[in-house]
């Protein structure tokens, strides 16, 4: 008897697991939103979510949440490697309003998930001239932002401030920043960490500081547009070195100082276009040249006064 009692009570017990289980929302590797979609739904192509805060609750970790039309989707917080993919060819252009709080917030400490990656990709992030960040990374190992528009913010538009020591690659390519408060692009590193920051075929306009590395940074901008800010490009590290790699780039109009390089860091620039700022590079023995710049029209033109590097 007892015998029977416990095998019923252990078939009770996998039943009950079954249930529950079968109950749970599964998770797909690929979901989707749209402009008439409606969070209740599983997120399929046919039955889409409304907001990507919706739809990440059910895309798998490493999955990809796809845009299907138009649309305002509303602020979201990343725990897990995802990409958020805002249309581009043709499907859309996935829209943020993110009026007094951060447009997208990343977040990843799960050490199962080992990549902690996030793609973000065709995103019009508007802060609508008052909302903090557009992109702010606490946590996680690779961001990815392409083909995006970040516009009005009154803190950065997008901020790494990490409060604990971490490697981390931010790439930021095609990509058009504008309008905030604080700076473009500001990363700063927990100590005993690193940032490694690329930069490709941005515009940076219309900001305090174009792109800020504080603490920790290993920078390189590529054929990008820097101009009409305060500062166009900042490496600030008040110790051991920050570093920023700048080539192919124009830094204009900026009403402070186009290059500016703070405590023990270094900028190295090689075929750049350094116009019409107040000040073309402070201090100047701390920029490194590889030849082929033009530096003109700023209120103060200060040439390279670093180490000249060779040219290939």
């Amino acid at each position: 008897m007892n015998k029977i009692r416990f095998t019923l009570q252990g078939l009770g017990a996998a039943i009950f697991i079954l249930a529950i289980t079968t109950l749970a929302p599964a998770q797909a590797l690929r979901t989707w939103v749209s402009g008439v979609g409606d969070d209740a739904n599983p997120c399929s192509r046919t039955a889409p979510c409304k907001t990507y805060a919706g739809a990440i609750s059910k895309t798998a970790r490493d999955g990809e949440i796809s845009t299907l039309d138009p649309g305002g989707f509303g602020a979201v917080t990343i725990t897990k490697s995802v990409t958020i993919n805002g249309g581009g060819g043709g499907q859309g252009y996935g829209s943020i309003l993110a009026s007094l709080v951060n447009g997208i917030i990343i977040n990843i400490t799960d050490a199962a998930d080992t990549r902690k990656s996030v793609r973000l990709d065709w995103l019009n992030i508007n802060g609508a001239s008052n909302g903090l960040d557009g992109i702010r990374l606490l946590a996680g190992n690779t961001l990815h932002v392409e083909n995006t528009l970040i516009d009005g913010f009154a803190g950065d538009g997008i901020e790494a401030a990490f409060s604990a020591a971490a490697t981390t690659v931010i790439s930021v390519n095609k990509t058009t920043i504008r309008n905030c408060a604080g700076s473009g692009i500001r990363t700063s590193a927990f100590s005993g960490g690193s940032i490694r920051l690329n930069v490709n075929n941005v515009q940076i306009t219309k900001c305090g500081i174009g792109v800020d590395q504080v603490n920790g940074t290993i920078g390189n901008i590529h054929d990008s547009m820097i101009s009409s800010n305060t500062t166009g490009v900042q490496t600030n590290e008040s110790t051991a070195g920050s570093l920023v790699n700048i080539d192919s780039t124009t830094i204009s109009n900026n009403t402070g100082t186009g290059v500016n390089v703070v405590g023990g860091s270094r900028a190295r620039i090689a075929r750049c276009n350094i116009l019409q700022n107040g000040t073309s590079l402070s201090p100047a023995a701390n920029v490194d040249s590889g030849g082929n710049n033009s530096i003109v029209g700023n209120t103060t033109n200060t040439a390279p006064g670093g180490t000249p590097f060779p040219q290939n």
